[in-house]
């Protein structure tokens, strides 16, 4: 690496928080110790705790000890990574407590710099313009935009136009920490790269299509952030509609950043809007009661609390039209929820049945072509296709069995997704992205279904911790003479 690339200052806003010791220092740790950031980059924590940097140093040490694995944790590493730390104290509401900042990042004005904000959107329109008025945006300046980005579209907007007041739309990136991961990333090299898929990828072919991102663990802890947004805020609007355009899209005239990113827009914008017979006929919003997980009982979502109203669901799922040539007629399914019985989260292209069996197959149908894409909790991508059972029967018997489609790992560690998305940030590569029309465009589709929630034209089901969610959901794709994909 020569003596500036992926040279930078990335300043952690809210990084003593949750977020920043759980996934951005852990992955700024990986990338240093790697060689992917410059060894003489600062990594530069601002909290609202006086703390001295040996402290800092000190608290960070343990965080790293709890949330890397134990062999990758390195004594030699951690102190050259230590060395690159500085801490700062300032107070969000109080623009005069910036001068240690400020004091800072003057030692090094010419540098690139990162300004992660892993703080409450609340914050997001404040920072940026203390910041402005500071003095410390650069043209080389950029800023990490945590979701969720508003509750709405109204709410959205009126956060993006103050960022926007400051930073230029090619300076703001906002994350979806999904789109980091290798498997979602490989989508577009399973689509773009491989002929034998490209006159398959279409109405005539795809039956239907599936999204699960399921989770087993509850609210924990986080109750009064999750009760104001919900399955459809939290995860659907954004990480599960983002998978749908990977899957969706045409494909784009390049990998530039826009390129890419104009395709997915297409699709948010080719999305059937949900009258209020849609809304009743398929969505489905459900909330967690008490129910065991492992074996062990889990209280409801309200119990845990102790409230006894909330109209929050912390499960949803919806049958989603795309109105186009490529996929009018081709049903998506998404559903996500919390405490599931088991964590899940996969796409499943399920392919049309063949127009005609010459197989007797003792009375079996032939179970149709999938493929199925596996996100967590291990990664994986399996072609699911048919097969003689070896033997010497008279009539000719078919299995299924599975082609898998897993690149074999060229390191030892599999990078995590805040590492491909820290790094696209410092090498200023905003394709893994959400641009400003993107993000429009998905609530401008999902605020019709929340609306239609908010006057309860979707009563809330329940469903036992620990389940498989609603039969509501089950009815929900039954309906249309299909099921749940469901290897366990």
């Amino acid at each position: 690496m020569s003596e500036t690339e992926n040279l930078c200052d990335v300043i952690i806003f809210g990084g003593h928080g949750d977020l920043a010791f759980r996934k951005l220092m852990p992955a700024l740790y990986h990338l240093t110790n790697d060689g992917y950031l410059n060894g003489q980059s600062r990594i530069i924590t601002v909290a609202r705790d006086n703390m001295t940097l040996e402290e800092h140093r000190g608290l960070v040490k343990k965080k790293l000890q709890e949330f890397v694995r134990p062999d990758y944790f390195d004594e030699e590493k951690f102190a050259r990574f230590a060395a690159q730390m500085e801490v700062v104290t300032v107070d969000f509401r109080d623009t005069s407590t910036y001068e240690g900042l400020k004091a800072l990042l003057d030692l090094h004005p010419d540098r690139d710099r990162v300004n992660y904000l892993s703080t409450s959107p609340d914050f997001f329109g404040t920072i940026c313009k203390d910041l402005f008025e500071w003095n410390l945006i650069t043209p080389q300046s950029r800023v990490v935009l945590e979701k969720p980005i508003g509750r709405d579209l109204q709410s959205s907007r009126a956060i993006n136009e103050e960022v926007l007041k400051y930073f230029q739309e090619s300076q703001i990136y906002r994350i979806d920490h999904y789109l980091g991961k290798d498997t979602v990333q490989n989508i577009m090299a399973l689509r773009f790269s491989n002929r034998f898929f490209m006159p398959l990828w279409d109405a005539n072919n795809i039956d239907h299509v599936q999204i699960t991102v399921a989770e087993s663990v509850g609210v924990e802890g986080r109750w009064g952030y999750y009760d104001d947004y919900g399955a459809m805020r939290d995860m659907i609007q954004n990480h599960l509609l983002q998978l749908l355009c990977l899957i969706a899209m045409e494909p784009p005239c390049s990998l530039d950043a826009d390129s890419v990113r104009d395709e997915k827009v297409k699709v948010l914008r080719s999305l059937r809007p949900m009258t209020p017979a849609d809304i009743e006929q398929k969505t489905v919003r459900a909330q967690y009661v008490q129910g065991s997980i492992n074996g062990q009982p889990v209280p409801g979502y309200k119990e845990g609390v102790g409230v006894e109203e909330s109209t929050t669901e912390t499960f949803a799922a919806l049958r989603v039209d795309i109105d186009n040539w490529r996929w009018n007629g081709v049903p998506f399914y998404i559903r996500s929820g919390k405490r599931m019985r088991q964590r899940n989260s996969e796409i499943v292209i399920q392919f049309k049945s063949i127009p005609h069996s010459i197989f007797a197959n003792k009375g079996r149908c032939i179970s149709s072509n999938k493929l199925v894409i596996t996100l967590q909790p291990k990664e994986s991508i399996k072609l699911k296709l048919m097969n003689k059972i070896p033997g010497l029967s008279e009539q000719m018997r078919l299995q299924q069995v599975d082609l898998e489609l897993n690149a074999p790992m060229e390191t030892s560690r599999k990078p995590e997704a805040y590492e491909r998305l820290l790094l696209d940030v410092i090498r200023a590569n905003p394709t893994l992205f959400m641009r400003l029309d993107e993000v429009e465009a998905a609530w401008k589709w999902a605020d019709l279904i929340l609306e239609g929630w908010a006057e309860n034209i979707v009563p809330m089901k329940s469903y036992s911790a620990g389940s498989d969610g609603p039969s509501a959901a089950i009815a929900l794709i039954e309906r249309d003479g299909r099921s749940w994909h469901d290897e366990s």
